[in-house]
């Protein structure tokens, strides 16, 4: 094992275990969450571990690797869209460790034409733009997709040449043996716009047909040739992303819901690029439908970049009440789509898919830190030898000016950290005077009796603000209730000495010991919280 893999943190070495074996893109991330590299891979786990893995890097490396403080990834169909994606990412976020060169790096497009006899041409250019004219693409293996056009060139009688050029030209159009008419040019047209698309049938039809009979008339070296050119499109076209490029902006929404865990991505594409990719953990009510709806409403209100179409996995929002929604914000309305075939929900499915991971990854940590036990908490279950690490305590204290207004509190600890919002407040009800013992048994009483009536979750450990007396008042109400079962223990103010029901000397714990600073926190908070209640009760009791 590496050195840079031992150091790593368990949290980065959780999300390790959870990347997938998918092509994609990886972002590092340092401790401020600023995006420090981009990356590309055709196997996500593989290229990600390896840069733990390896024993030696170059400089540049060995620096990046210090300051990775997260890893995110983006799972995409191909790794030719994972080219694509890691390069317009790259553009986008400008990452320090990335080599800003790649900015400077162009895709090849396919050009249709927009005129009498359009021409079918590569051009390359770094920002796609909105003209009259189609584009296809982006495509990464250049030097195949000049056979490809090459090929269509045979195929079809397409025009390369200038209407107004005087010269002779030699291109499909002008040596064809029957006249074009504008009109069956523009059939050829649609066959070509067709075969970009990945619509490969009517062309390969075609040429099977012809090398079948080149065959047979003997011309075996030309039906080779033909045969080359079939498995050259048939093995294109299993890689690279055939759709009409436009200048739409669309964002791609996929949620996943998983044992009450809710993660929404979102893919952002604007003028055909994929330019960031979020995941949002979101709050699961009743209905899961109702989680997607509202984030749509709060993420769209909270921002001014609006896309022209949101694209959706299922019709779980009415476009009438978007529309109404959005002009109420003084926005304009998106179209909402909810594709069911095709690239658009072949992307649905990819922000679903990463969702998914989100939400595996989420269930691990939430896995890890329901396991963990903090120093405090395992020290305290060896200084009284308990069973279980006191992971929920609970706290008692009372407050009262002789005898007057006389009031108890009760705290939460959970994991060695204070729960205010399982703290509550008592008024004593049926003791008279002073009477500290009874008023601490009567608290207990009744806290445990409402505990067991509402079913609600049990303490592992009970810490009395206290000594002998008040712990055995305690004890004989727990004892009562049938929870003798239940650890407490009773700490003393003066000489911090705690002490267990039954036995007369003070446990023998370290001044020092994390867990009796836990135990005095407890004291602390529960006091604290007691004195500030007496005090809201004596001002309305003195105003009255």
């Amino acid at each position: 094992m590496s050195r840079d893999l031992i150091l790593m943190s368990s949290e980065l070495k959780d999300k390790l275990s959870t990347i997938p074996s998918d092509p994609g893109v990886y972002f590092f991330k340092d401790k401020k969450d600023s995006i420090i590299y981009i990356g590309k891979a055709k196997c996500l786990k593989k290229r990600v571990r390896s840069y733990f893995n390896k024993k030696k890097h170059d400089i540049k490396t060995s620096v990046l690797i210090k300051h990775i403080a997260d890893i995110d990834i983006l799972i995409v169909k191909n790794e030719a869209e994972a080219l694509i994606t890691e390069s317009n990412l790259i553009k986008v976020h400008k990452p320090r460790y990335n080599v800003f060169l790649k900015d400077d790096k162009t895709f090849p497009y396919i050009k249709i034409s927009n005129e009498k006899f359009p021409k079918v041409e590569i051009i390359r250019f770094k920002h796609f733009n909105k003209d009259d004219h189609l584009y296809f693409g982006p495509y990464t293996r250049s030097r195949d997709l000049r056979k490809i056009v090459k090929l269509l060139h045979k195929v079809f009688p397409l025009k390369t040449c200038n209407d107004k050029s005087k010269e002779s030209c030699f291109c499909g159009f002008c040596l064809s043996d029957y006249n074009i008419s504008e009109i069956k040019y523009e059939e050829i047209i649609n066959h070509v716009i067709s075969f970009l698309k990945g619509k490969t049938d009517g062309v390969l039809t075609y040429l099977n047909s012809e090398m079948k009979r080149l065959s047979e008339k003997m011309e075996f070296e030309k039906a080779a040739t033909l045969r080359d050119q079939i498995s050259l499109i048939r093995d294109f076209y299993k890689t690279e992303n055939h759709i009409k490029t436009d200048e739409k902006n669309r964002d791609f929404i996929g949620i996943c819901i998983e044992d009450s865990v809710g993660v929404v991505t979102m893919i952002k594409y604007r003028n055909s690029k994929l330019i960031s990719k979020q995941s949002y953990e979101v709050n699961i009510g009743e209905n899961d439908d109702m989680a997607l709806i509202g984030f749509i409403k709060q993420y769209y209100i909270s921002t001014m970049d609006i896309p022209k179409e949101i694209l959706i996995q299922e019709s779980i929002i009415n476009q009438e009440k978007l529309n109404k929604w959005m002009n109420a914000l003084g926005k304009k309305t998106p179209k909402v789509i909810v594709p069911k075939i095709g690239e658009k929900k072949s992307k649905i499915d990819l922000c679903v898919k990463n969702s998914k991971l989100q939400i595996s990854r989420i269930m691990l940590t939430k896995k890890k830190r329901k396991e963990y036990v903090s120093k405090m908490v395992s020290s305290l279950q060896k200084d009284l030898l308990m069973e279980v690490p006191p992971r929920r305590i609970e706290g008692f204290d009372n407050s009262n000016i002789q005898g007057k207004y006389p009031v108890s509190s009760m705290v939460c600890f959970i994991d060695g950290k204070p729960r205010k919002s399982e703290y509550r407040k008592f008024k004593i009800k049926n003791v008279k005077g002073i009477d500290d013992f009874a008023s601490m048994k009567e608290v207990v009483l009744r806290r445990y009796k409402r505990v067991l009536k509402e079913q609600l979750p049990l303490p592992d450990l009970i810490v009395i603000d206290g000594g002998k007396g008040q712990l055995s008042s305690s004890k004989d109400a727990l004892d009562s209730l049938g929870l003798a079962f239940i650890p407490i223990i009773g700490i003393a103010k003066k000489m911090e000495e705690v002490f267990k029901p039954n036995i007369s000397e003070p446990q023998n714990i370290s001044k020092t010991s994390p867990g009796l600073m836990l135990l005095k926190r407890v004291r602390d908070e529960s006091h604290r919280f007691a004195i500030q209640f007496h005090r809201q009760i004596r001002e309305k009791g003195m105003l009255q």
